[in-house]
């Protein structure tokens, strides 16, 4: 065995030392990103203790197996951590990127076992484009390293984690037990599953970091130094003497101070991000509720995301079709002393015009199905062209200047309404919708009806056919 360097700390590899003679393509197990030269272990300040050399005085064990080749690498390794009384630390990854692309979600699945051979984590494969977040109450160490992952390339593979205990043998009774220990999620896919997280038996004494394969490794290197063996480990650090760590049972008086300022800042920074991110996540969840459906949305879907941004503007509203059936419009909106009758549509290409008189039979229908309630006027909300993305849209829902001249009801896309919804601009909705501005038919998308006070009920300029636009004014919406 060569002993470590001082000031290094030594570590386990559970692979052979790289250019050793050993025959890669002759073994079941895919060669590791360990064993490349881009990771520098003098950087991290640590010395690999590769299959073949003693493992006894190591302070952490990187991807060992119990089932190619480094097995008794291993058991020493876990040996010597227990006659310390100190935790073992092991870090594996679980599936294989090159192997699984294409990724598929029918490929099989792939698994770990644990010491002992009882337990085994199961590796299933997530679809491309997955993309996991942090799992709540983090320590900070686990904290770190759920960051650190959440840096991977964009297309990086991900696996969802599963504990189990492996079957019988073929010809014997199929047992039913329960695997042995916890496994905690450090990241979580979309579903809860977790594709990060630590093992912990339920004596306490290992933890058993499984992560996704294709990770940086310099970047878990530099977590295992810097966070996992100060919380875990202290003791090896102390023996190897290691320059990364600052003892504090041998630190100034200054030293310390300064030292507990910086943790106390660091907690208080990290708690005004976890403060933000709620933020964030609370606001992009309220968000997502109608952006969505009112963007790409069609029937009840676009009808219910249209009803929610009314309401946000302090309109009360009525689901007409609840109420009436499919006889009048879709909603009954209310602003002080004024209703408004509000049909929705949406079409995949251009908003054909007979949208527009519809609007036209549920007004004039009105007075039979509710004479006691009396509406001031309507408006038209089409979602147009709505498998384009709002910024390929035509601005205007109808563009006809023949047509657009007859209109005698407003009519708003709802780009534009999401626009400012997503402004806050409350009173720019009320004067859409009440016409406390200029006909929002004939209004730039881009420029927001003029807000007032006191709305009141204006009927839409009409303009002869041999008369055009006032200046200023576009043809249409």
């Amino acid at each position: 065995m060569t002993s470590p360097r001082p000031g290094l700390v030594p570590v386990h590899v559970g692979h052979h030392r790289p250019g050793d003679g050993q025959d890669i393509s002759r073994s079941s197990r895919p060669r590791s990103a360990l064993t490349e030269p881009d990771v520098d272990w003098d950087k991290h300040g640590l010395s690999p203790c590769w299959n073949g050399m003693e493992t006894n005085a190591c302070a952490a064990a990187l991807e060992p197996s119990l089932v190619h080749g480094s097995k008794e690498e291993l058991d020493r390794f876990l040996r010597g951590a227990r006659n310390r009384s100190e935790i073992a630390l092991a870090i594996v990854t679980l599936g294989n990127a090159d192997k699984d692309d294409p990724r598929s979600v029918m490929r099989p699945n792939t698994t770990f076992f644990l010491p002992g051979l009882d337990n085994m984590i199961v590796a299933r494969p997530l679809p491309s484009g997955s993309r996991p977040t942090l799992a709540p109450g983090l320590a900070s160490t686990e904290k770190d390293l759920g960051l650190r992952l959440c840096n991977r390339p964009d297309d990086a593979p991900w696996w969802a984690l599963s504990l189990a205990k492996p079957e019988p043998g073929v010809g014997g009774p199929r047992l039913q037990r329960e695997p042995q220990g916890e496994l905690v999620p450090i990241l979580l896919d979309g579903l809860g599953a977790p594709v990060a997280a630590v093992w912990i038996p339920a004596t306490g004494d290992q933890r058993w970091y499984v992560i996704p394969d294709a990770t940086d490794w310099n970047q878990v290197l530099g977590w295992l130094m810097h966070s996992a063996l100060p919380t875990y480990v202290p003791d090896a650090l102390r023996r190897a003497r290691s320059s990364h760590f600052a003892d504090p049972a041998l630190q100034t008086a200054a030293e310390s101070t300064a030292l507990a300022a910086l943790s106390a800042e660091v907690r208080r920074h990290e708690d005004e991000m976890a403060r933000l991110q709620d933020t964030l996540d609370q606001a992009t969840e309220e968000a997502n509720a109608v952006r969505e459906g009112l963007l790409y949305g069609t029937g009840e879907v676009l009808a219910k995301d249209v009803d929610a941004v009314l309401r946000a503007a302090s309109f009360k509203t009525m689901d007409l079709d609840a109420e009436l059936g499919t006889v009048s419009a879709d909603l009954l909106a209310t602003f002080g002393e004024h209703r408004v009758l509000v049909e929705i549509k949406s079409t995949s290409g251009s908003a054909g015009e007979n949208l527009a008189m519809a609007l036209q039979r549920h007004l004039s229908t009105w007075p039979q199905l509710r004479p006691d309630e009396p509406v001031s006027d309507g408006v038209l909300i089409v979602n147009h062209q709505h498998r384009l993305h709002p910024s390929l849209r035509p601005p205007h829902v109808y563009s006809r200047p023949e047509f657009v001249e007859s209109l005698s009801t407003p009519v708003i896309s709802t780009s534009v309404l999401f626009d400012w919804w997503r402004a806050s601009d409350w009173a720019a909705i009320r004067d859409a919708i009440l016409g406390s501005a200029p006909p929002v038919a004939f209004l730039d998308p881009a420029q927001p009806p003029l807000t007032s006070s006191r709305p009141k009920r204006r009927r839409w300029r009409l303009w002869s056919r041999d008369r055009a636009p006032s200046p200023g004014k576009t043809t249409g919406q």
